[in-house]
């Protein structure tokens, strides 16, 4: 093969180069957009037949017009099968392209049987040239085939609804293809001395292509866009119904820190009654993320305020609140945990649903508070019952959503209970506000990936204030 190419006069190469350069440019440039396609095939990790037929398709496209180019042959017309494979690859080029339309949608159930057959046919012909050569009425038979076919493929475009922009400008770079191919197959079976002018029609499709898919892709950034303007006003409502810091009290401390997931999340908390003798918080977390269990916890909010009267009644509460969401969720069901804080009769009044229970800090010791019931929202013969206990000066309390204890380490380890109580009781002595702030800072670098909302309410209970001499 060296000697041969080394008998070509440097005119010929040059000469050759000059008449093949654009069909070897616009080879390299077919085949780049199929590398393209199956490289977006990859990275999609999804199956769709289109993208990997129109790869092979534009690929086989390109190969061949490389394969068919003088400079080409002149370098590889020294292997003894390569005329029989340059003859091949010309039947085998319609088998993906006709599979691409298929799975396009360009072709009626009538005519898939049809195609398949076609393809059944150019493939044997493509065996047969490999194995015994290219034969005239090899290309005759595919010839007469091929332009049926693309003769359908041109009615069926003409009945192009035309409410669809990006089916109408494909079709229509489709049926420059067509003509541009009909075209080719025509003058090689007559035999015209023209040239080969198919690649061009073949570029106008891609065009068309690719101008519906850049103008989807500023669709979709637009849409992205105004998605994301919707997002961040739902997440400023959202905070929105969340209530600013605890009035200032002589009895009590709290603090709350609340860290969504994402823009909008499903924790939800609450002050329902603040003043300088009481207290009443609630916390709570819907089940699932984003905009549904934001637009959740917006009716907790308002099943809760509807609630107030009950205030002193944490179990009372709690059913009410699941009255008014049951059946109204969209099968989607929220924990809760309320507790009611009274410094007059130095007394907590606790009850929850289906919620970790809250942790009391006193005297350097944490215990649990638990006194569960359903989840709200998933049954509405749920029932649910009060736990008291005596509130002391220097009591710490906290209450907090699972994606606390449930956050996990690189390693897959939760954050887990224990590691919560530890935590708590290393906050001896130090301000509510800042309690908060490490809880959440330390179970943020635990987690190798926020996967749910974070939400703690800590409270700290001062003692009665003390009363005025006589």
């Amino acid at each position: 093969m060296y000697a041969f190419v080394s008998e070509l006069t440097a005119d010929q190469v040059l000469q050759a180069f000059r008449r093949d350069g654009p069909s070897l440019f616009l080879g390299a440039m077919i085949m780049a957009v199929g590398l393209v396609a199956a490289a977006f095939y990859t990275l999609r990790r999804k199956h769709d037949p289109i993208l990997v037929y129109f790869a092979f398709f534009a690929g086989l496209y390109g190969l061949r017009m490389w394969i068919k180019a003088d400079l080409i042959s002149f370098t590889l017309r020294g292997w003894p099968l390569f005329p029989r494979f340059r003859s091949a690859i010309d039947f085998v080029v319609p088998i993906p392209a006709f599979l691409f339309f298929n799975a396009a949608g360009f072709l009626h159930r009538w005519v898939k049987a049809a195609t398949y057959g076609l393809g059944v046919v150019v493939g044997v012909f493509a065996l047969a040239t490999l194995a015994i050569g290219p034969r005239g009425i090899f290309y005759q038979i595919t010839g007469v085939l091929i332009i049926g076919a693309l003769l359908v493929l041109v009615a069926r475009s003409k009945q192009t609804s035309p409410a669809n922009r990006d089916l109408v400008v494909i079709r229509r770079g489709l049926l420059i293809f067509v003509l541009f191919a009909v075209w080719e197959n025509v003058r090689g079976m007559l035999g015209l001395p023209l040239p080969n002018v198919e690649a061009i029609g073949f570029v106008a499709f891609l065009v068309a292509l690719g101008y519906v898919a850049a103008r989807q892709t500023l669709e979709r950034d637009q849409q992205l866009h105004d998605i994301q303007k919707e997002l961040e006003v739902a997440r400023r409502i959202q905070l929105s119904i969340l209530p600013a810091e605890f009035p200032r009290s002589a009895n009590f401390r709290v603090a709350a820190r609340y860290v969504p997931m994402t823009s909008v999340a499903g924790d939800f908390y609450d002050f329902i009654v603040a003043d300088d003798t009481r207290a009443g918080l609630l916390i709570a977390d819907v089940s699932g993320h984003g905009v549904p269990a934001a637009l959740i916890a917006s009716m907790v909010k308002l099943a809760a305020t509807a609630q107030r009267a009950n205030a002193a009644d944490p179990s009372g509460l709690l059913s009410g609140m699941n009255a008014a969401l049951c059946g109204n969720t969209q099968n989607q069901f929220v924990t809760a945990a309320y507790v009611h804080l009274d410094s007059a009769s130095r007394e907590l009044r606790y009850s929850a649903a289906g919620h970790p229970p809250m942790l009391l800090l006193r005297a350097g010791k944490v215990m649990d508070v638990a006194e569960n019931g359903l989840m709200l929202a998933a049954f509405d013969f749920a029932t649910y019952s009060t736990a008291a206990q005596p509130l002391q000066p220097g009591d710490r309390l906290l209450l907090y959503t699972d994606g606390i204890v449930e956050a996990a380490s690189a390693s897959g380890e939760f954050f887990g209970q224990e590691s919560l109580r530890s935590l708590l009781r290393q906050t001896s002595g130090s301000a509510p506000a800042d309690a908060a702030d490490r809880i959440i800072a330390t179970v943020q670098k635990w987690a190798a990936s926020q996967d749910d909302d974070l939400t703690v309410l800590v409270c700290d209970y001062l003692g009665a204030a003390p009363q005025a001499a006589n």
